[in-house]
């Protein structure tokens, strides 16, 4: 549903941002999982028309993005990482102004798209408040709602729960789940868990490039059998993925063909295991 060809981007200062990224995405929940300043954000204003590419190719839907921006806009909602609000605006009001911004300008369809969506994303109760008052969680749903006016095709979310309490994640992780069977949502995070927990398509990006990317089960191909946890610190014989604590206990995992310690035991790979492996650059120890 998207393609990116060759697509590169290099700021004033001569920083590469991007370099040569190449991906197809299908419709549903896709992942764009890297670390801060891996040029995520970078690619996703590129993709919602914001930053012009120095090179390469962009097509949705049989729109050619980069000749026909305003064909793209027409099915695009856009979530940046971080958005403003008129202080003294309503979270009605200001989903009305939106809807006029994008071209919705019969009041009837106004009024039924704005109701619909404050019923979707919960906020049918505080609409005429001003969003500006408004929780970390109701912001970002607000976010959704106005990225959702005008019923977009494609929807870019970039990262999206940064700074949402445990239980504000789970209702948008639902409310993503629910709105995912006909779009394309490209959710951007280096939250590992919001990518396990919501996409079954995964790219994978780190300075600049994309390192992997694929249905989940695929990405994990390469490391089951491979993967141990040990509650010791590994010697140099294995690669260790991560170390993290649990109940102030440590807990490391390594990836080793043999077992690496007499403490360790083998468990099922997962995307995080994936995700230190290709940012550990010892990628060459697996053909992927």
């Amino acid at each position: 549903m998207l393609t990116i060809r060759q697509l590169s981007v290099t700021y004033a200062d001569g920083t590469q941002a991007l370099r040569d990224i190449n991906l197809q995405l299908p419709t549903g929940m896709v992942g764009l999982l890297g670390p801060n300043g891996a040029g995520k954000s970078t690619l996703m204003r590129a993709l919602a028309c914001l930053q012009p590419p120095d090179s390469g190719q962009i097509e949705f839907a049989g729109i050619n993005v980069l000749h026909q921006p305003q064909a793209l806009r027409q099915q695009l909602g856009y979530l940046p990482q971080h958005f403003g609000v008129y202080p003294h605006m309503s979270c009605y009001a200001l989903l009305l102004h939106m809807a006029v911004l994008k071209g919705i300008r019969d009041k009837t369809e106004q009024k039924q798209q704005i109701d619909a969506l404050l019923q979707l994303t919960n906020l049918s109760a505080v609409a005429n408040k001003s969003v500006a008052t408004f929780s970390g969680g109701m912001r970002q749903r607000f976010g959704i709602a106005q990225a959702l006016l005008g019923n977009p095709k494609l929807l870019i979310l970039d990262e999206p729960t940064a700074g949402l309490d445990p239980a504000e994640r789970e209702r948008l992780h639902a409310l993503l789940v629910q709105i995912s069977r006909d779009k394309l949502i490209l959710l951007s995070t280096h939250i590992v868990e919001d990518i396990e927990n919501l996409c079954p398509f995964v790219a994978l990006i780190n300075q600049g490039q994309i390192v992997q990317s694929g249905a989940v089960p695929g990405l994990l191909a390469p490391l089951q059998g491979l993967v141990w946890q040990s509650p010791l610190r590994p010697d140099n014989s294995s690669t260790l993925l991560s170390a993290s604590y649990r109940f102030g206990v440590p807990t490391y995992r390594l990836l080793s063909q043999l077992q690496p310690c007499a403490a360790a035991v083998p468990v099922t790979a997962t995307l995080q295991d994936r995700y230190f492996f290709e940012l550990s650059d010892k990628a060459a120890y697996v053909a992927a």
